[in-house]
């Protein structure tokens, strides 16, 4: 084989290299909402509902516990059905001191269109403005994806207090890390950049992390505890659980009603 004829099929598997990296990173981009996001189907409840509208959206709000002089707005998971919480014995008894809300995010549950950051933010916002009028304290909880949103709101209104379950630094780092080769700050729409917001959080804060996460990994986490102050945060591991079942355990429920009743 001649040094042309090698050439040649060098120049050939590159560019099938590179044809492919390019409809790969296309692929990402056009469906990367489909990665992110896993909206639940509306089911059948007998929880207090109260639906709002925003940008030509009706967004549903399920309402547990009303009349309380105090407020806990509660932002899910990516593929959460957030009625479920009310199922709970151990989540309703321990947020007994509370009104509580769970939003639906867009395309989730009873809520319509279709989710993204900016859609699910201005959403948060609306409710909170909502709330705000009838309670004198406002607490927040987010789990997973919505523990960026629980810190946007955080960054921008009073709050009291804010649980964050399962958090990240940013989406656009937990896919970074995922998908090492593609630009993804590029290609993100929606980055919710958590670490970026905490200096505007005063808050008290509770974060809980789950030794064996393999969907945001420990130092994703890491990195936004250790980016609030101290005296501010606590932070605590549970041993032995991951991403989905870290609320299974005692310690989970015990260390939140310790932090929501000082």
């Amino acid at each position: 084989m001649n040094r042309l004829t090698l050439y040649s099929q060098l120049k050939n598997k590159m560019i099938i290299i590179i044809s492919l990296y390019l409809v790969a990173t296309a692929l990402l981009y056009i469906y990367q909402r489909a990665l992110l996001y896993f909206p639940t189907e509306n089911t059948n409840h007998t929880y207090n509902t109260n639906n709002f509208s925003n940008d030509n959206e009706t967004i549903e709000v399920l309402t547990f516990n009303t009349g309380m002089s105090k407020a806990l707005i509660y932002f899910g998971g990516n593929g959460e059905a957030v009625a479920y919480n009310l199922l709970d014995s151990d989540f309703t008894q321990l947020f007994s001191e509370y009104t509580v809300y769970l939003l639906s995010y867009r395309g989730y549950g009873g809520s319509s269109g279709s989710p993204s950051e900016h859609g699910i933010f201005s959403d948060a916002l609306m409710l909170y403005e909502r709330v705000s009028v009838n309670h004198k304290t406002i607490s927040l909880m987010g789990r997973s994806l919505g523990s960026g949103v629980a810190i946007y709101l955080a960054s921008l209104k009073n709050v009291e207090k804010i649980a964050l379950i399962t958090p990240y630094d940013s989406i656009q780092s937990v896919a970074q890390n995922k998908f090492k080769i593609f630009p993804m700050p590029f290609l993100l729409k929606d980055k919710y950049d958590s670490i970026s917001r905490v200096s505007n959080v005063k808050a008290k804060t509770l974060a809980v992390i789950a030794e064996n996460d393999d969907v945001i990994t420990n130092k994703h986490s890491t990195r936004l505890v250790n980016k609030f102050p101290t005296t501010q945060i606590k932070s605590i591991t549970i041993k032995n659980t991951n991403h989905s079942t870290v609320s299974e355990a005692d310690e989970y429920y015990n260390t939140l009603k310790q932090f929501f009743s000082d």
